[in-house]
């Protein structure tokens, strides 16, 4: 299996260093900061946090439901789209995958360091109960990771074989031994493709139902509570179409780094954005419409606990972040993509990043304010993230980052089989038949 010029070129991008080393310096120093504001909660017990008894959940909690949620992008862009045939997805499909797993990686630890002891998690397999959420998140979650892995794995081995026979004399031995441990003895032949192709058919049907589970599950730990805001039965759809949400405008802020990063405009069209950002506004519609009757259902209810949490959120200590979320977070985006002078490469980007950053800010507004709802009449409490926790914060985001440039470091960020496949399926398409004029009489060619 030769590599064309173009794929030589998309293979080489795992042999050029550019600025992976100072970039991956400064997020591995945030890590390491994070690691130790770990060390320091863990000696000192969870009170070095702002959460307390009454408002047990923080930012740590925000993220897990945040990063768990930008990990549907691999499920929405490369499983759905592939069943459905869509092949303008093959040139941004790995980078979904990818956004997927290290997601999943980050998401998972957050609710590790957000429970204080880590040593009693074995207690959670052992004595769990199955009348808890939190046992089925642990194992939806840890489904979902598996099958991700899986899936990210499976089309990356005719890559890992080119890598193998072609540029194993340009990398040190440890990376000659993964590429051609990883690539399983692939030698392109038919049967191999057909196996692969089924393999990916399987997954692709499998890991859509597990990725809407895992996030109706992490709703269920909010929904099954009586608590303001939170005992809805609305809560299953309403996060699983947040996940996606936010997982679209994350692979499309990936799109748009990497498409700069290792020019990629012959490959990266602003085609691709367009077509991701009509996907966008139109899950950008649906999580108005949710969130409109989430609000709208508390307000016409009106119960005193009710009162209390709009207040907190439309003109209250939270209203700030509500606004901010309610506006940058989804009508600006919306109008980005709507108005066609700004449905472009930088304005779709600029919407993808408005939205992602307002839905760190929705998930703040669903965990905290419903938490700072007093349950006695004197029990009103504030939550102040301290140092600690905005130090794991930056380094979860680190972390993320970290992982996601070290897999297009080594590994092919582009399925450069997929891109090549389809555009020698163009080339052996048949020239289109040249027009021939039919006179005014009627007569064609014939005549």
């Amino acid at each position: 299996m030769k590599p064309h010029s173009e794929e030589r070129r998309l293979l080489a991008m795992v042999l050029e260093p550019g600025h992976y080393r100072p970039v991956a310096s400064v997020l591995a120093a945030f890590v390491v900061w994070a690691g130790v504001a770990w060390v320091w909660q863990l000696n000192h017990g969870l009170g070095v946090t702002g959460m307390r008894d009454r408002v047990p959940w923080g930012l740590y909690i925000v993220n897990f439901v945040f990063f768990i949620g930008i990990s549907h992008a691999g499920t929405l862009i490369s499983a759905i789209l592939r069943l459905t045939g869509a092949e303008w997805r093959r040139p941004i499909t790995r980078m979904a995958e990818v956004i997927t797993a290290v997601a999943l990686m980050t998401g998972a630890l957050m609710p590790i360091i957000d429970l204080g002891r880590p040593d009693h998690i074995p207690n959670l397999l052992l004595h769990g109960r199955l009348q808890s959420p939190i046992l089925w998140d642990l194992l939806s979650i840890t489904t979902y990771l598996t099958g991700s892995l899986i899936y990210l794995y499976l089309p990356m081995i005719p890559d890992l074989a080119m890598l193998r026979d072609h540029f194993s004399e340009k990398v040190g031995p440890f990376r000659r031994w993964l590429y051609r441990a990883l690539s399983l003895g692939w030698q392109d032949s038919p049967q191999q493709r057909h196996r692969l192709e089924k393999a990916l058919s399987i997954m692709c049907i499998v890991i859509v139902p597990i990725a809407v589970s895992v996030h109706t599950v992490v709703s269920w730990i909010f929904s099954m509570t009586v608590r303001p805001g939170w005992h809805s039965s609305a809560f299953g759809p309403y996060f699983v179409i947040g996940a996606i949400f936010s997982g679209i405008a994350g692979i499309v802020t990936a799109m748009a780094a990497f498409r700069k990063m290792y020019k990629l405009e012959n490959l990266i069209k602003p085609d691709h954005f367009i077509k991701l950002g009509w996907l966008l506004l139109t899950l950008n519609l649906l999580y108005i419409y949710f969130t409109f009757t989430e609000y709208l259902t508390d307000a016409y209810m009106a119960t005193p606990d009710d009162k209390v949490l709009l207040t907190l959120l439309f003109t209250g200590k939270y209203a700030l972040p509500f606004w901010i979320f309610t506006f940058a977070g989804t009508v600006v985006p919306a109008l980005l993509i709507a108005l066609p002078w700004t449905r472009t490469v930088a304005g779709i980007t600029v919407a993808s990043i408005l939205v992602n950053i307002g839905m760190w800010l929705k998930r703040f507004v669903i965990v905290v304010p419903t938490l700072s709802v007093p349950l006695m009449p004197y029990d009103y409490m504030n939550y102040s993230p301290t140092w600690v926790e905005w130090s794991i914060m930056a380094g979860a985001f680190a972390w993320f980052l970290l992982l996601y440039l070290t897999f297009a470091r080594y590994l092919p960020i582009i399925s450069v089989w997929e891109v090549s496949e389809e555009a020698r399926a163009v080339s052996t398409l048949p020239a289109p038949r040249p027009q021939v004029a039919i006179s005014a009489q009627g007569g064609g060619e014939d005549d």
